[in-house]
């Protein structure tokens, strides 16, 4: 019986009705391309380099993104600015997330996720939101698929630098979602 399954595996392996490709070489080809392009990114992003927007999530200035030709392949990073009394949108994203205070205080909203993958991936979130005061200096984690927002209480404006991975994309769980946009935005 195996001598009969050895021969139509030899014949199925070299079957030329399934055509071919370049898949490998074009990896190769690929990977030289980035190296050799790779040299010419930013090692330093300078302040003037960074831009602004205005996103639903609120007024963002990035420091670190994929589109911005740095080095840095692994990180998104941006510095997240709250006018006093104002808060940032709703979101959820498979990457865990941190925070640094740089200045201003108050608090973030987390909804903690619960998920079931009896049958089917299944998730859903906490009614009420955990509540994490924050200032000058403190530093926050937000646990992965955790839906979150951000609030100022100050009397100043709130600048926060956000640090993200964007690891998970190319492995197929770009999942970020905006659940409500910043007002204003």
């Amino acid at each position: 019986m195996s001598r009969v399954i050895d021969i139509a595996e030899k014949q199925g392996a070299r079957a030329e009705s399934v055509g071919y490709v370049d898949f490998y070489s074009d990896a190769l080809k690929a990977s030289e391309e980035f190296r050799a392009e790779y040299f010419n990114r930013l090692n330093v992003v300078k302040s003037s380099q960074m831009p602004l927007e205005r996103s639903p999530d609120g007024l963002i200035k990035h420091i670190i993104n994929e589109r911005m030709n740095t080095k840095e392949c692994c990180l998104d990073m941006y510095m997240q600015i709250l006018d006093p009394g104002k808060a940032t949108g709703k979101s959820r994203h498979l990457s865990e997330e941190i925070m640094y205070v740089i200045e201003g205080e108050g608090h973030d909203l987390h909804w903690d996720v619960r998920f079931n993958c009896d049958h089917e991936m299944e998730f859903t979130w906490d009614e009420e939101p955990k509540k994490f005061e924050w200032s000058q200096g403190d530093f926050i984690y937000i646990p992965p698929y955790v839906a979150h927002k951000r609030v100022n209480t100050g009397k100043s404006e709130a600048r926060t630098i956000v640090i993200n991975s964007r690891i998970l994309k190319p492995m197929g769980f770009d999942w970020f979602e905006q659940l409500e946009n910043a007002e204003g935005f």
